[in-house]
């Protein structure tokens, strides 16, 4: 039998804080989005500004993070024509997502959530994104 850590609403709480930190730093509202191991939203935000059609993009990187276990901007590296991954994101009905701005939140090598940011540049996002994975890790102790 496995046991297996999970992401608690609290863990997203301080994910979240310091993503919007971050966000409020380099002054891009954004779209945060954090799920649990399997890609199920425990939380989101929209920033006051931060963009409608961004919604949806944000939730989708930290499903596809968390689900797949790896960052969004890897898979969009290999997706391309030709790629090992080409056509992947149009898999999950669309919602898997190849552009930066999903991390997955790994703890002891086991994946615990994914974080998806949207609404500022894919670097952004990314950036933004770290920031809040690096918080919750530095939680940790």
């Amino acid at each position: 039998m496995k046991t297996v850590q999970k992401l608690t609403l609290d863990d997203a709480r301080i994910v979240m804080t310091a993503a919007e930190k971050k966000a409020r730093e380099i002054d891009v509202d954004m779209d945060i989005a954090i799920t649990d191991d399997n890609g199920s939203l425990l939380m989101f935000h929209r920033m006051d500004n931060g963009r409608i059609t961004s919604i949806d993009v944000a939730i989708s990187k930290a499903f596809t993070a968390a689900a797949a276990r790896r960052s969004t901007r890897a898979y969009g590296e290999i997706s391309g024509p030709g790629g090992p991954a080409f056509g992947i994101h149009v898999s999950n009905q669309g919602r898997f997502m190849i552009v930066a701005g999903g991390l997955p939140i790994f703890v002891d090598n086991q994946i615990v959530g994914g974080v998806g940011c949207s609404s500022g540049s894919p670097d952004q996002d990314e950036v933004v994104a770290q920031a809040g994975v690096d918080a919750f890790l530095l939680s940790l102790g």
